[in-house]
């Protein structure tokens, strides 16, 4: 098994191809503001999976990546929320489906760190 095989990993994946793909199509003066904003942070909640996942042997190192990759994953809502407010993406159904899956993917990578927790303190 690798990083490749999580569930977590899939969707943070296929959700940051999306997002670079939309914020491609954003109005110019976004493009490098909010645009970029969003697409590093949907980026790095996959990185910081990897990065993790790369660490697993040492559960501290793993729990504080999947920690920060919790934070860039309602760091990528806010600015999906930005963008959807300032009608710099007036697609409502591509907003209410982004907006879903993160809200998903959070709870996703929140209920495996626990998973991690749990783990980390029963080898104690």
């Amino acid at each position: 098994m690798n990083y490749r095989d999580l569930e977590i990993y899939k969707l943070a994946f296929k959700l940051a191809i999306e997002v670079h793909n939309l914020t491609l199509k954003i109005p110019k003066f976004e493009l490098y503001e909010e645009g970029s904003q969003i697409r590093r942070s949907s980026k790095s909640i996959g990185a910081n999976i990897v990065e993790g996942y790369g660490k697993r042997s040492y559960k501290k190192d793993f729990l504080r990546s999947l920690t920060i990759s919790h934070a860039e994953c309602d760091e990528t809502i806010y600015h999906l929320d930005i963008l959807f407010a300032t009608k710099s993406l007036i697609d409502k159904e591509k907003y209410d489906y982004l907006n879903s899956e993160y809200i998903k993917l959070s709870k996703m990578i929140y209920n495996f760190s626990q998973s991690v927790l749990k783990k980390h303190i029963s080898d104690k």
